[in-house]
């Protein structure tokens, strides 16, 4: 029994809408200490195999996910569940309905479920899987791949030293590749080579695009992957909680899965038939995988998404930013930056600025240690848009970010990135610009103030040449002085000044101005030349 929290314990809930099951986990998070789970469940339910088939979810379907989610709501208030963090993943995503289907959710239940796309959904498993794999184990500086098999998606995430270069989700999922091939009336051996030669296909075309032999090291999640690790796994050494699969022995496993019909494996490992219909197809995947590496292995971790969201819940709870992931997601945007030949040193040099601005300011624009991450990724990216033409880069700028994804980013936050960098140089926003006017107000101004702080930085850096360094930001009444070390001649960054630094002064309701670091300031000059 789990033991009574004080008052500054939170009793959270996750709930997971996966491909063929609902699954819940109920914790308590401390104000200090590790998080404790107190309960995880899972009940069927045809999500995947609704959308998958037909593309879109079924009145039975929808009805059986609402009974669930009753019996989930007796389990929470038991427990008293103070905060819940619902997300939903393909198979909800896909569905031409899903709309109609989240409305059913929160009308009858009550419950807000969140739509998350692959970056977030990737963001969250490896965050999990690198709080699971600590600081001891060797993995960590190796190129890794972490790989899960869901029901809709094979989910692809790689990793150098540590830090995220590439996340994908591929339409090769254990239930959605069923339902794509005709094994319905085949024997359990032809189904097997069917779904391995299509398998098999499309992992040579992953294996290529993203060069997975330079991959040492493949980390597998997933409850097909712990069936594997239970059956045929051997303990990483002096870690209970990890799993070694040798390619061997992850070939024999598939060979004998395969010789048996979905009914006879439930009977056979008393799996619920959900698990037991995915179990097959999603081996192949793993062992399709581990052969396109150099891994001789695969290692098994117990965690899954619901533990990155566990903790989540838990950073948010406590105020704390997860700077693995900061990290991640500025390694992440260098690497799309590097993929268009971009000037890395006057990327770097315009960041620099730009956060120095945002840093000075904070008592003017009131945005979030969040916001300054965004800020940061698009002075990293402002200018990728000259890989398609120096004419209008802004705006190929705008396309290239909004289309691409960076690891760790939602899709909103993607969509302001792609504002802020579009509006670093040229036109400020207007009411013309369709893509900003749909935004929300609150969203236009955080471009607004954000695009302000990199027009001034991209401003002060109009040469490429970074020789504004050093500079000190001070307010005096209604200017906002920087000042320059060290350059006696600003008339080049003056210029750049005066025609981009309109968005500043209409947002912020200042001027800006440079002044070389120890010369007399305009009113010690005003004052000299009345002496």
């Amino acid at each position: 029994m789990a033991k009574e929290p004080d008052s500054s314990t939170k009793t959270v809930a996750v709930i997971d809408f996966g491909s063929n099951s609902v699954r819940m986990v109920v914790a308590q998070v401390p104000a200090k200490g590790p998080v404790e789970v107190l309960e995880r469940v899972q009940r069927p339910a045809q999500l995947g195999h609704d959308t998958f088939s037909t593309g879109r979810l079924s009145r039975p379907t929808m009805n059986g996910v609402l009974a669930v989610l009753r019996d989930y709501r007796r389990i929470m208030e038991s427990y008293s569940v103070q905060l819940i963090r619902a997300v939903a993943t393909s198979s909800v995503r896909e569905a031409a309905n899903s709309d109609a289907f989240l409305d059913r959710l929160e009308t009858a239940i009550g419950l807000d479920v969140e739509v998350i796309d692959t970056s977030e959904e990737s963001r969250l498993t490896v965050s999990a899987v690198l709080d699971s794999l600590g600081r001891s184990t060797d993995i960590r500086n190796q190129d890794t791949l972490i790989v899960e098999m869901g029901g809709g998606s094979a989910l692809l995430t790689i990793l150098h030293r540590g830090k995220i270069t590439g996340s994908e989700s591929y339409r090769m999922g254990a239930i959605r590749l069923q339902e794509a091939l005709p094994t319905a009336h085949e024997t359990p051996r032809r189904a097997a080579d069917m779904l391995s030669h299509q398998i098999e296909t499309m992992v040579n075309g992953i294996a290529r695009l993203h060069h997975l032999k330079k991959i040492t090291a493949l980390v597998a999640i997933g409850g097909d992957a712990r069936f594997a690790a239970h059956h045929v796994g051997k303990n990483v050494a002096g870690r209970k909680d990890l799993w070694a699969v040798s390619r061997k022995d992850l070939a024999g496993l598939i060979e004998r899965c395969a010789s048996h019909s979905t009914e006879e494996l439930s009977r056979l490992h008393g799996l619920p038939f959900t698990d037991a219909q995915t179990l097959t197809p999603a081996l192949l995947g793993y062992c399709a995988l581990l052969k396109a590496t150099q891994a001789r292995k695969m290692i098994v971790s117990p965690v899954s998404m619901r533990d990155g969201l566990i903790m989540d819940v838990a950073r948010i709870l406590h105020g704390q930013q997860d700077l693995n992931l900061n990290e991640s997601i500025l390694a992440s945007a260098r690497s799309l930056g590097e993929k268009y030949n971009y000037d890395a040193a006057h990327a770097k040099h315009v960041v620099e600025l730009s956060l120095a601005l945002f840093d000075a300011l904070r008592g003017e624009h009131g945005l979030t240690a969040h916001h300054r991450l965004l800020l940061e990724v698009a002075g990293i990216l402002h200018e990728v848009g000259g890989f398609v033409s120096n004419r209008s880069h802004h705006k190929h700028s705008f396309y290239l970010i909004n289309n691409s994804v960076i690891y760790g980013l939602r899709r909103d936050d993607v969509t302001l990135v792609a504002h802020i960098a579009r509006y670093h140089r040229r036109s400020i926003p207007r009411s013309t610009h369709l893509e900003y006017v749909a935004l929300s107000r609150e969203n236009r101004m955080v471009i607004n103030k954000l695009a302000a702080l990199l027009r001034v930085a991209d401003a002060l850096d109009r040469g490429h040449s970074q020789q504004v360094r050093d500079i000190q930001i001070e307010r005096q009444g209604e200017e906002v002085i920087v000042y320059v070390p060290g350059v006696s001649d600003l008339a080049l960054e003056r210029q750049a000044l005066s025609a981009k630094g309109d968005l500043f002064e209409e947002t912020y309701g200042l001027t800006i101005r440079l002044e070389e670091a120890g010369a007399p300031t305009a009113p010690a000059r005003r004052a000299e030349a009345m002496e």
